[in-house]
């Protein structure tokens, strides 16, 4: 896959926002092995914006790191600064499917309990309401009701 290219404000842009990053990845003495590589993949995926610390002191060996992971993995290389690799690749859009057979899930309802005493502000209480679960009008929670069982025998009488 051929890196991404990027304008000279878009790659500032992702400079300042790689600036507070602590790095992901390192890569070691052994270099830029498979492993190293499909981690990075992950990262990326993960977060699309990620640094990389390579362990070594040839900048050479560290600038041919940086190219190769950009070419190989597609992504923008944006900014090699000593010791740390930045490299940005777009996230993947995640589709949610949804459940036909989902049930409403719990809900905050707040609660007024008047005083008895005239001139004195009202509790508000904030209650979860799940979803086979009522609200009282006295403000408890409850257990839905469930439907009631029909006989079979007064079934067949009529």
């Amino acid at each position: 896959m051929p890196q991404i290219q990027l304008t000279i404000a878009q790659r500032k842009e992702h400079r300042a926002l790689a600036h507070h990053l602590d790095p992901v990845v390192m890569i070691g003495n052994d270099g830029l092995t498979a492993s190293v590589k499909k981690e990075i993949d992950a990262s990326l995926d993960a977060h699309g914006l990620i640094k990389i610390r390579v362990l070594g002191d040839d900048r050479t060996q560290r600038e041919a790191f940086y190219q190769a992971l950009a070419d190989e993995l597609g992504a923008a290389p944006i900014q090699h600064i000593g010791k740390l690799l930045v490299l940005w690749r777009p996230k993947a859009e995640k589709t949610q499917v949804p459940d036909e057979d989902r049930q409403p899930g719990p809900r905050d309802v707040k609660v007024l309990k008047y005083s008895k005493r005239s001139g004195q502000r009202p509790e508000v209480k904030t209650l979860r309401v799940l979803g086979n679960q009522r609200l009282t009008p006295g403000g408890q929670v409850k257990r839905a009701k469930k439907p009631k069982q029909k006989s079979v025998k007064k079934g067949r009488q009529t």
